[in-house]
Formats: structure tokens, C-alpha cells, sequence
């Protein structure tokens, strides 16, 4: 029996729905639904009741649910065994960082180190700005890449909390409908913008707080239609005329199709990317070839 098939059983057994189950296992609806279709025949019984507004258990899902729980729960105590025996062998370096990382070559410098340092593993943590410092203050990480920009309260407050590493620079863009009026343009003011619907990424995220300080500055509350995690979602929505975005420029070209296009945002709004680690504790000797490995690599993608 497919262990993981079994965690997704889990996962879809609690929380009934497979957009939301799906997002938690990181793959898309159809895959989910193939692998519990594939599961219900090797057991040969129908574990989920479906319709059109809800997943329920069926009979036989209910009883095969605390076995499937047990499963997974002896699959990861497997897991957390070996990679114990293995970080006795490794040393492991905790990094956080910012979700948006291939357009920044986060993962790529982070492959690269593990490469250069055959004995030494890279954990990851992903997490958004406030989590990665509440993480580094609890010493459950040594390094973290956060998104720094010029409005930013929890900078400044930091500044003698946190040394930093400068890593990388963005700039903000429009993103816009390929159709748009504006969208021949090579730049567009901020407050052109005040009339559209805006999609944006999450409240409490550094980028839903720079767009609303900055369009604060121009004089306007920008009408948000969508807030959301994934940038893709975003792009796509923006590519069929439901609306415009701001974002950061690598990321957005990175993502972008052919039914959008990016235009500069006047006046510029920067922000950095930068390794923060903790003042006043010593950095592992891992931590520091990093933070070298990173200084010498400049920016992204070098």
C-alpha cells in the first residue's frame, strides 16, 4: 500500500474538501482525486460519499481512517528515526526564508552550498517576515532570507536585534491585462491605478503592506477583489481581465504568461532581500561559510 496515498486519505478525511486538501499536499485536485480513486481500488471499497458541496466518510472510510492515521504517524516516526541517525552523520544548518525563492535563486545558492560542503544538510523553513524573526529569536534558526523595504516598522525595530547580509533588489511593478490601456506604456503613475480592481497577495504579508502604504502616499484605498497566497493564481486572474496587480518584478516575469504584461510603477518602490542571523550569538562555522557564499555570490542568480 502507497504510504502516501494514506496521508492524503488523512488530509482529505479531515477537512472534507479537496481544494483545501490539495493546497496542504501541494498538488493539484486532479492528482489528489486519481490517487484516493486508486487507493478506493486497492481496497477495493468506496471510502468517500461525494457531492456537489461536500466529501463525508463513507462506512468503510471511517473504519479504515484510524488506520490509515496510525500508518502515517509510524511513517514519520520511521522518517524522524532515520533523519536522526543521519544528522548525527551531517550537520544540519536551519535556514528560513520568504516563500517566493526560485526567482531569487534562493534555492539555487542553497544547492550550490550543499555541494561545495558535501558534510553539512540544509534544513528549510518557509514562512513569511514576522515568522522567520520570531524563529530566529527562538534560536530555531540560524539564517533567514526576509524581504526588507523603506516602510517596513519591523526593520527598523530590528536594526540592533538582527545583522544582516544583503542579498538582493526588486522593484515594484503593474501588473496588467495584456489588452490594458496602460499596458503599452513603459511606466505608469500609482495613482493611475486608483479606479481598478486590485488582486493582491495576503494581508499580513510584507508586499499587502508596502501596496497599501504606498497607494496610501498617492491619496487612495486600493478595491481589493482577491487576496491570495499563490502568485500564479494571481497572474492568471490578472491575464483574464479580472483585475491588476502589483509585485515585485522578478517574481511576477518569472510567473508571467503571455496574456499579461509588467510596467514600471512611478514613483519606485524598492525592496531587499537580505540574510538576517541574530546579534550577539556567534554564528555556527556552517552559518558563517553561508553568509561567505552569499556575499560572494551578489545578487541573484550570479
Amino acid at each position: 500500500m502507497d504510504v502516501e496515498k494514506c496521508k492524503e486519505f488523512v488530509v482529505l478525511a479531515r477537512t472534507r474538501n479537496y481544494l483545501k486538501a490539495s493546497e496542504q499536499l501541494f498538488i493539484s485536485q486532479s492528482s489528489l482525486s486519481k490517487h484516493i480513486k486508486s487507493l478506493e481500488h486497492e481496497l477495493g471499497v468506496t471510502l468517500f460519499v461525494r457531492s456537489t458541496r461536500s466529501v463525508d466518510l463513507s462506512p468503510a472510510g471511517r473504519v479504515f481512517l484510524p488506520y490509515a492515521q496510525k500508518i502515517t504517524r509510524v511513517d514519520n516516526e520511521m522518517l524522524a528515526a532515520l533523519s536522526d541517525v543521519q544528522e548525527n552523520e551531517l550537520h544540519v544548518l536551519d535556514i528560513g526564508s520568504i516563500p517566493i525563492m526560485v526567482p531569487y535563486g534562493i534555492t539555487g545558492i542553497m544547492a550550490r552550498y550543499e555541494h561545495d560542503n558535501p558534510t553539512e544538510r540544509i534544513r528549510l523553513f518557509e514562512g513569511d517576515a514576522d515568522e522567520l524573526r520570531e524563529a530566529l529569536r527562538q534560536d530555531r534558526l540560524e539564517l533567514a532570507f526576509i524581504r526588507e523595504w523603506d516602510g517596513d516598522a519591523s526593520k527598523d525595530s530590528g536594526d540592533e536585534e538582527f545583522g544582516t547580509v544583503p542579498y538582493d533588489e526588486d522593484r515594484l511593478v503593474a501588473v496588467l491585462p495584456v489588452d490594458h490601456p496602460l499596458a503599452g506604456r513603459q511606466k505608469v503613475m500609482l495613482g493611475e491605478l486608483a479606479d481598478e480592481d486590485f488582486l493582491l497577495l495576503p494581508k499580513g504579508s510584507v508586499m499587502h503592506a508596502l501596496i497599501l502604504d504606498a497607494c496610501a502616499i498617492e491619496g487612495f484605498v486600493p478595491r481589493v477583489r482577491y487576496q491570495g497566497r499563490r502568485g500564479e493564481n494571481i497572474i492568471d486572474l490578472v491575464g483574464r481581465g479580472m483585475g491588476v496587480s502589483l509585485l515585485m518584478r522578478k517574481p511576477a516575469a518569472y510567473l508571467a504568461t503571455p496574456d499579461v504584461v509588467l510596467v514600471d510603477v512611478e514613483p519606485t518602490i524598492t525592496t531587499e532581500i537580505k540574510v538576517y542571523y541574530l546579534r550577539g550569538r556567534e554564528p555556527s562555522p556552517a552559518a558563517q561559510r553561508f553568509l561567505d557564499a552569499v556575499s560572494r555570490s551578489g545578487a541573484a542568480g550570479a
